[in-house]
C-alpha cells in the first residue's frame, strides 16, 4: 500500500506540473513581460531587466520552445505567489555542453562563487543570450567568429583589446573564418585558463593547430616550416622532453597582442629582440638576440639566410667526414677481424658434423625469413619509422614483401614435417628433440649451478634443454604466426564465418608474438650461436655444419658422436637411453 501511494501521489505531481505547464502560455508570460520597462531585483542587490522582446524570441533557436518549458518552476499563480523564479538548468537539453561549462574555469568559478576579475563568474546565457539566443552562424548572434572578441571584452576588456588589434584580430575583421578567434585557443564550453600551461600544449595543441597546417600557410602566402623548425630547435625540443621552463610560440610571439615583425610595437620587432630575449636569457646581447630562432638545418638557397647557407655547407662537410673517417676506421678493423677469426678457425680443428647440409638449408631458410617477416612487420606496424623508411614509402613494398616471407617461412615448416617423417636423419633428430624428466633435472641443477648455490655442470646429450625449448618454441611460434597471419591476410573469407573481433584478436596475438620471438631470439639463440666467448663470433656449424671435438665435449660429452660416431659424419644408430640423475651431477 506504500509503494501504491507514493507512485500515485509522484504521478499526480506530475500531472499538476504539466497541467500547469500546458495551461501558461507564452501570451501569459508575454502580456508583462513585453514591456520593455519591467525590471527586478536579484540576489545581489542589483536591478535587471526582464523584457522579453517577442521578436527576438520568435527569430531564436528557443522559437519552439514555450516560456514553461525552461522556466518550468512558474505556476500560474506568477507572480502573484511572490516566489522568485528559479535559473534555468540548461542542461536538461544540453547536457554535454553543460558538463564541458562545469569543467571549465567560468563553471568552476561558477560554482565556487569566485568571480573572475571584477566580473562575475559568467554562465550560458552571459556568452549565448538569454531569450534571443541565436545559432553561431548568424551574424547577429555574440558568438559567431565575428562578435567573440566583443563578448570575451564583456569580462576580458584588455585581452579583447589586444586581440582585435593583433594579426589574428585583423583577419577576423575582414572576414577570413580561418582566423583565430578566442575559442580556437582557449575552447568553446570547456573553457581554459592557458597561463602556466606547459610549452609544449601551448606549441603543439594550440599554435601548431593552424600553423601545421600546409591548406592555411599556402592560402595566406604563410611560412609553412615555422612548426617544423620550431620543435627541431632548443626550445621545442625541451618542450617535447617536459620542461615547464622552455619557451613556447606565445613567449616570443605574444599571446593576444601578436603583431608581424615589421610591426614597431611586436615582440619580435628588430629592436625589442633584445628585451624578448632577456626575458629568460638575462644578460643577452644585441648579437645573441639577432639570432634566427626557426633555423632550418636544410635551406641551402632561395631565401635562405646567409646564417643558414654557412650551416648547411658545415653541417654537409661534417656528415661527409663522419662517413668517411668512421668508414675506414670500420674498414680497417673488420679486415683485422676477419684476419684474426681466420687464424683461430686455422687453429682449432672442426671434424665432427653436427648438422647435415638439409638441416642446414632449413635453418637458412627459416633464419632469413624471420629477418625479413620482422623487419617488414614492424615496417607496417610503424611507418613512420625508420625501419619503414628503408623500404621506401610504398606500403605495397612493405606488404607484399612481408606476406612472401611469411609464405617462405610456412613453406620451410612444411617441409621440415615432412624432413623430420621421412627422412633417417629427421626422425633421429625428432627422437633427440623429445622432451623428457631428465631435461627438467638438468634445467635445475644448471640454474642452481649458475646461480652459485653449488653443484657442477650437468652432462648434456646431443641436444640439452636449452636447445630444446628454442626448438619446440619455433614450432610454436611458427604455428602461432602462420594461423593469425593468414587470418589476417584473408580477413575478408575469414569473415564470412567468424565475427570481426575474431580477426581483432589474432591481429594482436600476431604483433605480440612477433615482439616475443624477436627478443627471444635476440636474447636466448645469439647469445649461443654468437655471443657466447666459446663460440664468438658465430659458431660455424651454421655454415658448413661442423664443430671441433673440444668444444663437443665441454657442451654435449654425452653426444653419441663422440662415443661412436664417425669424425666425418653424424653418429649413427638409436640415440642412448636416458641416463639416470646420478650421472648429471660430476
Amino acid at each position: 500500500m506504500g509503494t501504491r501511494f507514493i507512485l500515485t501521489l509522484a504521478a499526480g505531481l506530475l500531472g499538476t506540473t504539466a497541467l500547469a505547464a500546458t495551461q501558461m502560455q507564452n501570451s501569459d508570460c508575454l502580456d508583462c513581460h513585453s514591456d520593455k520597462t519591467m525590471t527586478a531585483t536579484n540576489a545581489a542587490g542589483r536591478v535587471t531587466s526582464i523584457f522579453v522582446d517577442p521578436a527576438a524570441l520568435a527569430a531564436s533557436v528557443h522559437r519552439t520552445n514555450s516560456c514553461a518549458s525552461c522556466h518550468n518552476d512558474i505556476t500560474d499563480k506568477h507572480p502573484d505567489d511572490h516566489l522568485a523564479p528559479q535559473a534555468v538548468d540548461c542542461a536538461r537539453c544540453h547536457l554535454e555542453s553543460s558538463l564541458s561549462y562545469a569543467a571549465s574555469v567560468h563553471g568552476v568559478a561558477h560554482r565556487d562563487g569566485t568571480n573572475t576579475g571584477t566580473h562575475p563568474a559568467p554562465v550560458c546565457t552571459d556568452c549565448h543570450g538569454a531569450h534571443g539566443a541565436l545559432p553561431p552562424s548568424s551574424p547577429l548572434s555574440p558568438l559567431n567568429f565575428s562578435n567573440l572578441a566583443k563578448t570575451c571584452g564583456q569580462c576580458h576588456e584588455q585581452e579583447a583589446r589586444d586581440v582585435m588589434a593583433s594579426v589574428h584580430g585583423k583577419a577576423v575583421a575582414a572576414g577570413r573564418r580561418e582566423a583565430a578567434t578566442c575559442t580556437d585557443c582557449h575552447s568553446e564550453h570547456k573553457i581554459e585558463a592557458l597561463r602556466g600551461s606547459s610549452p609544449l600544449k601551448i606549441s603543439r595543441d594550440i599554435c601548431s593547430k593552424c600553423h601545421a597546417s600546409e591548406q592555411l600557410n599556402t592560402k595566406y602566402n604563410l611560412p609553412a616550416d615555422r612548426v617544423k623548425t620550431f620543435f627541431a630547435s632548443y626550445h621545442g625540443l625541451a618542450a617535447q622532453y617536459g620542461s615547464t621552463r622552455a619557451a613556447n610560440c606565445g613567449s616570443c610571439h605574444g599571446f593576444h597582442l601578436v603583431l608581424p615583425s615589421s610591426d614597431p610595437r611586436s615582440s619580435i620587432y628588430k629592436d625589442n629582440l633584445t628585451a624578448t630575449c632577456g626575458k629568460c636569457h638575462v644578460g643577452a646581447g644585441a648579437n645573441f638576440a639577432q639570432s634566427k630562432v626557426h633555423v632550418d638545418l636544410n635551406a641551402a638557397g632561395g631565401n635562405a639566410q646567409l646564417s643558414e647557407r654557412i650551416n648547411w655547407w658545415v653541417r654537409r662537410l661534417y656528415l661527409t667526414m663522419i662517413v668517411a673517417v668512421v668508414g675506414l676506421m670500420a674498414v680497417h678493423n673488420a679486415m683485422i677481424f676477419g684476419r684474426k677469426a681466420a687464424a683461430l678457425s686455422c687453429r682449432t680443428e672442426r671434424t665432427l658434423v653436427r648438422m647435415d647440409a638439409a638441416q642446414r638449408w632449413q635453418h637458412l631458410a627459416l633464419a632469413a625469413s624471420f629477418i625479413a617477416l620482422a623487419w617488414t612487420g614492424f615496417a607496417l606496424k610503424f611507418p613512420d619509422s625508420w625501419i619503414a623508411h628503408t623500404l621506401g614509402s610504398g606500403e605495397n613494398l612493405r606488404r607484399w614483401s612481408h606476406r612472401v616471407a611469411g609464405v617462405v617461412m610456412l613453406l620451410a615448416g612444411a617441409y621440415h614435417l615432412g624432413y623430420i617423417s621421412a627422412s633417417r636423419e629427421g626422425r633421429r633428430l625428432l627422437r633427440d628433440m623429445l622432451p623428457r624428466l631428465q631435461d627438467a633435472r638438468d634445467a635445475a641443477a644448471n640454474t642452481r649451478r649458475l646461480a652459485g648455490l653449488g653443484g657442477v655442470k650437468p652432462k648434456f646429450g646431443r641436444f640439452g634443454y636449452a636447445e630444446k625449448m628454442e626448438y619446440w618454441a619455433v614450432v610454436w611460434g611458427t604455428v602461432i604466426m602462420g594461423a593469425t597471419g593468414l587470418m589476417i591476410w584473408f580477413k575478408m573469407e575469414v569473415t564470412r564465418f567468424l565475427p570481426r573481433w575474431v580477426v581483432e584478436v589474432a591481429t594482436t596475438i600476431h604483433y605480440y608474438e612477433a615482439i616475443l620471438a624477436c627478443l627471444a631470439i635476440l636474447v636466448w639463440h645469439f647469445y649461443h650461436v654468437i655471443f657466447d666467448p666459446d663460440v664468438y663470433p658465430l659458431n660455424r656449424a651454421v655454415l658448413d655444419g661442423r664443430v671441433s671435438r673440444e668444444w663437443l665435449e665441454e657442451e654435449h660429452p654425452l653426444d653419441p658422436a663422440l662415443a661412436g660416431g664417425k669424425p666425418d659424419g653424424p653418429a649413427r644408430g638409436a640415440s642412448p637411453p636416458e641416463a639416470p640423475a646420478k650421472n648429471s651431477k660430476h
